[in-house]
């Protein structure tokens, strides 16, 4: 391991990844990044793969415009063999309540205003686009057919074999105890490798972030939710859209592979970082999901997985610089941060090196709890 760098970043998810690839592309390659255990260890690789346009603020939709353009090239530019999955199938929200459709109706319009071209369907319009879906207490949804799904393995490691091309080094299985400060300015990283002098460091660390950031006294107001998701055996394709049911928070889609992937929401969910997954939720997203999509009943589950949400009290990322100089911030998605790998990857490196980001991300700097300036985003689940 290097004994010094010019920036480090801990984590390994994709927004790690990207950060680092980023960086390297723009000159800065003596990056190290370390991981606590392997590459998409955490949120990323246990996440359900979405991408989207569909976002209820303006920052987010701005953002989402590039990133879905970025996919679409994205398996090229970064030189990557395989595929990264990145299928445009839409993405269908269905509302229950007329309080859920209205929410839609102003999301669309926001949207609309922007070049998304995503609209408004009627229960008619939901049974053409999926025949199979049982219309039982649907009012209406909205569609994106630019919207759809990636494989968030392929994406991470797309980036990371990337920025390894590039001079940055990545260690895994390798884990941060410890900042070191001069003043209050950043000295260098202690890990139970060996310590790393460097002058940035920039705290992907998604739930385990809050921790790292208190060791330097710096509370970010975040806490961790596990999440789970099933998949099914694969079957021959039939669905090419994600299905999200703003009721329950159920959604599904159905992988090039043929697997299903099934999740819901849990209101009831402690806070904490339980990682297990439950015969309960086997049993009443399987229920929950079954009705609204029978055709699902006769499949075989393979296996079923939990992660971590990384929850703000907005349901916005936390980005950019705080009170220590040197150290940054890009955590608490709040379960979104796959698809933001591209815009944020680019625009925090450009702050970072003193560059003007092609987008302003200041609204997702830390002072806006203190300021009161919330960026509360209501198309999240």
């Amino acid at each position: 391991m290097r004994s010094s760098a010019e920036a480090v970043i801990i984590g390994g998810g994709v927004q790690g990844c990207s950060l680092a690839y980023n960086l390297a592309k723009r000159g800065c390659k003596n990056v190290v990044l370390v991981e606590q255990k392997f590459l998409a260890y955490g949120g990323t690789g246990r996440s359900g793969g979405g991408v989207r346009h569909q976002f209820g603020t303006e920052i987010n939709c701005r953002l989402a415009i590039y990133n879905v353009k970025c996919f679409e090239y994205l398996q090229d530019e970064l030189g990557y063999k395989e595929s990264i999955e990145f299928e445009q199938g839409g993405y269908l929200w269905i509302a229950y309540t007329e309080r859920q459709l209205e929410q839609l109706r102003k999301n669309v319009k926001l949207q609309n205003s922007l070049g998304i071209p995503s609209m408004l369907l009627s229960p008619t319009d939901i049974k053409e686009l999926i025949p199979q879906i049982n219309l039982d207490g649907i009012i209406g949804g909205s569609f994106c057919e630019k919207d759809g799904h990636i494989n968030p393995f392929h994406v991470t490691l797309a980036y990371a074999e990337a920025a390894k091309r590039l001079g940055v080094e990545i260690n895994t299985y390798t884990k941060v105890i410890g900042i070191k400060l001069k003043g209050n300015t950043i000295d260098g990283v202690y890990t139970d490798k060996g310590f790393i002098s460097t002058p940035i460091v920039v705290n992907c660390a998604g739930p385990w972030g809050k921790e790292i950031a208190k060791q330097i006294g710096i509370e970010i107001p975040l806490y961790s939710e596990r999440h789970q998701i099933l998949v099914t055996e694969p079957v021959e394709r039939t669905l090419r859209s994600l299905i999200l049911c703003l009721d329950d928070g159920s959604y599904w889609k159905q992988t090039p592979h043929g697997n299903f992937m099934l999740g819901i929401g849990n209101p009831n969910e402690a806070k904490g970082f339980n990682m297990s997954s439950s015969w309960q939720f086997l049993e009443e997203a399987s229920r929950k999901i079954v009705k609204k999509m029978p055709i699902l009943s006769n499949l075989r589950v393979i296996r079923q997985w939990a992660g971590l949400y990384d929850i703000t009290p907005d349901s916005q990322a936390i980005l950019g610089p705080t009170k220590i100089n040197g150290f940054y911030l890009n955590l608490g998605w709040s379960g979104h941060g796959l698809q933001f790998a591209p815009s944020i990857g680019r625009a925090l490196s450009e702050l970072i090196l003193g560059e003007k980001p092609f987008i302003d991300i200041s609204p997702f700097y830390i002072e806006r709890f203190e300021n009161g300036k919330l960026i509360p985003e209501p198309a999240c689940i």
